[in-house]
């Protein structure tokens, strides 16, 4: 097979992966609707009013005592994990009940209502929104994660634009790897047709 026949090959199977990395490189540049699709969502906090005297413990290698709407928090790191402390006793805090979560979570939404709307359920200490926004909650490090349809939908875009098409890693990497050595093939012949065409 000639390298004009090769390259004309090469160049139809990658028409549809070089369609879809051109579509997505485009917004990935752009950069639409980022801001809130990854927003980082924060627990509000409050001014400590009172002083709490906390004895630190030897093994605790960073401690942070913080207030939010539910009352006074003690975050410790050990081992190089977080534990969510009560300030008074230093023990494990106990899980909130979902009232409680809802209290949580709708003081932190409060932020931004156009995006977040209002909480219409709550399972464990994962909440939905009225605007299909997902949030979670890590009770041990007091840290607020956040999904609606736009992060989904930009993270489809990426997995089209790594060519990460199927649910197996493996295939997955097979296709990453073929449509680069595809690419550099493409590129090589189209080279090496140039230079013949010029002598």
């Amino acid at each position: 097979m000639t390298s004009r026949k090769i390259h004309r090959l090469i160049g139809l199977i990658l028409i549809l992966p070089m369609f879809g990395w051109t579509i997505t490189g485009v917004i990935f540049f752009i950069k639409p609707g980022y801001k809130g699709a990854y927003e980082q969502l924060s627990l509000k906090t409050y001014p400590l009013e009172t002083q709490l005297l906390v004895k630190p413990d030897k093994k605790w290698h960073e401690v942070r005592l913080i207030k939010t709407i539910l009352g006074h928090h003690l975050l410790v790191k050990l081992n190089g994990k977080t534990e969510h402390l009560d300030p008074i006793s230093l023990q494990a805090k106990e899980v909130i009940s979902s009232l409680e979560y809802k209290l949580l979570i709708e003081d932190a939404l409060s932020i931004n209502k156009e995006r977040y709307g209002d909480i219409i359920s709550i399972d464990g200490t994962k909440a939905k929104t009225s605007t299909g926004v997902v949030i979670n909650l890590d009770w041990l490090s007091l840290r607020l994660s956040q999904k609606g349809d736009d992060t989904k939908l930009i993270n489809i875009l990426y997995k089209i634009h790594y060519l990460q098409w199927t649910p197996f890693k493996s295939v997955n990497l097979v296709f990453g790897v073929l449509g680069l050595v595809l690419l550099v093939t493409l590129t090589i012949l189209g080279i090496r047709l140039y230079v013949k065409n010029k002598e």
